[in-house]
Order: C-alpha cells, then structure tokens, then sequence
C-alpha cells in the first residue's frame, strides 16, 4: 500500500507523520521543544537547533521498511501562504525533506504550516472536501486569522485572508498570561485547569477589540495582568482570558458572515482546542438563532502536527496523478 511522509517543523514541535493511500494514520511522531520555566519561548536559533536534533530521533521511531512504499513527501516551508511568510525554524524539516525526496525519488510538496493546520481540520471532517469553499479559522500561537479557503491552487486550495490580528495572537496572549502567573510555557493547558475553576457568574471581563479586518489582543494582555496584580483570584483571571478568545472569535465571525453569507467555518489550530473556548463558541454560533455550522480539528490534531501535512502530500498527489491522466 502506497504511503505519504509530512514533516513539520513549527515554532515549537518537531513533528512526523506517515498515512496510506486510504487516509489513515500510519505514524504520528512528534517531540515539543523545551522553553524554561518563566520564558515566554525560544529564540529561532535554538529552536532551529533544537529540531535539527530532534528529527532524526523520531525518524528512528518510524516502523522500519516503509521508505520503499513512500510514494510522497510534503513538508512544511513557512507559516503562512504570503510570499513574505518566513521563518528559520522551518528549513530544518525542508533541508530533511529534500533530501529524502532525491534518496527516493518521490515527488516533494511544499506547503504552508496554516495549510497544514487546515489540512488537519479537514482530516476529520472530509465532507469539508465536496465545498467549494468554506471559513476557516486558525489561532494558535503564531497566527491569529480568519480565512476563506477556496478549493485550488498550488497547495490544493487557495487562501484568501479576512481577519488577522494587528499585534499578540491569540496563544500569545494565554501563553503571556500565563507565564505571568507563574505557569509553564505553553500555558494553554494549565490555564484552562485554573479556568474551571472560576465561578460562573462572569463578574470579570476583558473587553473583545475587534475593528474588521483587525483583531488585536494586546489590550487584552494588559487588562488581564492588571487583573492578577490587583489580586484577583487566578481562576477568575484565566477564566476571563479565555472568554475574550471566544468572544474575539464569535465576533469575527458574526461580522464576516453577514458580509460573505459563509456558514460553514473549520476551527483549527491548539487555542481551539481549549475545551472552555469551544464549548462557549459552540454554544453562541451554533444556535438556530445564528446557524453557523462549525467543524473543529479532532483535539490531537489541533496542536502542531504533522498529519496535516502527511495528507496534503496524499492529496496533492492524486491530483498531480489525475491531471496527468487527464
């Protein structure tokens, strides 16, 4: 059976994935990068180090005797799907992804780690794959967008931007939060443990700045560090983080729906796999008073991963081999 190799190497996770010709998931290998206590990340340069170490080893834990059967490989380049979109970090996976497709001879894809995101989504949901078009959003720590992703173009669909965040990110903010209430970095999951904590009376609120096509959260990040200086319960501070996430999203999509009639949205990327954040956009935007309907990435495939990426390099080349058909 015919196999597909993604590698993505984000901000940071070093990832490896490996699924057949029929979509299921062969190898999923992946290694997050260390950040010490009380730093907000790494600096690319460790970061690029750090994943140059780490490939080979998750290359060792790859079943062996798959390498004959990898009809292609897919890598993730750069963050985004803009031509000034870079990041040093990514040419680890690119330099390893080179030269595995010489060594076999297979056909190499390069694509965007938010493709990958987006890749990820649709895994789960493959009716997504029959639209012409849907919304996509993706929060994570690198990237706070609303997208309308189009079927076509060099990385099998095309993605046209709708709304982006002017300053912090959304994982920016719960990351700087939190390492500012003395959790570890990433700080999403500790967070969310503190956040259900919280009363639900909702007494503390962070206002959602939003000015389409802009979203900011840096206002946000102060407001909530105010928050837990003055003293306010932790629980209370997490919860109302959390909560402008949701309302930022909810906003934003509230406001380019009733611009481009768009009611189908995939939600991916690791912020939306914070279970608070989903259950409350779940809640507001699927109401029959509003009738969005959502799709969010299975939870393991909403972190860094490189499954997505894995079963672009399978749909890519399907294409590639239809049109050749053709």
């Amino acid at each position: 059976m015919s196999l597909y190799l993604g590698i993505d190497t984000s901000a940071y996770t070093t990832s490896l994935a490996v699924i057949n010709e029929d979509g299921q998931i062969v190898a999923d290998e992946r290694m997050v990068l260390t950040v010490p206590m009380g730093k907000r990340g790494l600096r690319q340069s460790e970061a690029l180090f750090l994943h140059v170490k780490n490939l080979p080893q998750l290359f060792e834990r790859i079943p062996p005797g798959l390498a004959s059967r990898i009809k292609a490989v897919a890598v993730s380049q750069a963050p985004r799907d803009t031509k000034d979109s870079y990041m040093p970090v990514f040419l680890a996976g690119l330099g390893q992804a080179q030269v595995i497709s010489r060594i076999l001879g297979v056909p190499l894809y390069a694509v965007s780690h938010q493709q990958g995101h987006i890749a990820a989504g649709i895994y789960g949901h493959p009716d997504l794959l029959q639209e012409s078009s849907f919304t996509a959003v993706h929060f994570s720590g690198g990237t706070s967008d609303v997208m309308r992703v189009t079927r076509g173009g060099d990385g099998f669909f095309s993605i046209e931007n709708l709304a982006s965040s002017s300053d912090l990110h959304a994982g920016q903010l719960v990351d700087r939060v939190g390492v500012a209430m003395g959790l570890p970095f990433p700080s999403g999951p500790a967070l969310e443990k503190l956040a259900v904590q919280a009363d639900n009376n909702n007494h503390y609120r962070i206002p959602a700045a939003i000015n389409l096509p802009n979203i900011s959260f840096s206002g946000a990040e102060t407001r909530a560090i105010q928050m837990y200086q003055q003293g306010i319960p932790e629980a209370e501070v997490a919860a109302a983080v959390l909560r402008v996430v949701a309302k930022t999203v909810e906003k934003a999509l509230l406001g380019i729906e009733y611009q481009k009639q768009a009611n189908k949205v995939l939600l991916v990327g690791g912020v939306m796999a914070n279970h608070l954040i989903r259950r409350r956009i779940i809640d507001r935007l699927e109401h029959p008073a509003v009738g969005l309907k959502l799709y969010f990435a299975e939870s393991g495939l909403s972190s860094d991963n490189a499954v997505g990426v894995a079963y672009l390099a399978l749909l890519l080349h399907e294409n590639s081999s239809q049109e050749l058909k053709d």
